[in-house]
């Protein structure tokens, strides 16, 4: 003999299933209808891919930093830009940027460092308000500044070098 209730509870877990979060509203809204539902899913939907395009746009530009920040700076650079001993710090960045504003650029597809300035402003902004709490993110700020002082010597190099194969190219026609 089974009670009332016992059998209340098996027919409960037999078609027991998780209910989602649109039944859940449903219970406490009225039935069938979730005020801006596909308003709310689009928003969810377009934060999160803003953020992954966000991620992936930063990740694509530290990557071009760094391959070219790995060629080699010209010494010609590097004393135009005051650098006595070859070394580059994070400070030389904007000795160079200004440097690299003087100097012509005679290939009008060739980018400035309009984003590589802003990346140095956010690493730097974010070495000062989190290097007394955290040492080793003061630290990677600090190196990543020194990326960005070498992307700007060799693009200044490179902007040297497109300019002077020109006007030696003028010279010879």
């Amino acid at each position: 003999m089974t009670r009332p209730f016992e059998e209340a509870s098996e027919e409960r877990n037999s078609s027991f299933h998780a209910p989602s979060t649109s039944e859940l509203l449903e219970a406490v809204l009225r039935p069938g209808k979730i005020p801006h539902e596909a308003e709310m899913l689009a928003a969810i939907l377009f934060t999160i891919s803003m953020a992954a395009l966000s991620q992936f746009a930063l990740y694509y530009l530290r990557a071009v930093l760094t391959e070219l920040a790995a060629l080699p700076v010209s010494d010609r650079v590097l004393a135009a830009a005051g650098i006595e001993d070859g070394r580059l710090l994070p400070q030389h960045f904007l000795a160079l940027a200004e440097l690299h504003d003087l100097t012509p650029d005679l290939e009008p597809r060739r980018r400035g460092l309009g984003l590589v300035r802003l990346y140095y402003r956010f690493v730097r902004a974010l070495g000062v308000l989190s290097g007394k709490h955290l040492p080793v993110l003061a630290a990677w700020s600090e190196q990543e500044r020194v990326i960005c002082a070498r992307y700007a010597a060799v693009e200044i190099g490179r902007r040297l070098q497109a300019n002077l194969e020109l006007a030696a190219s003028l010279r010879s026609s």
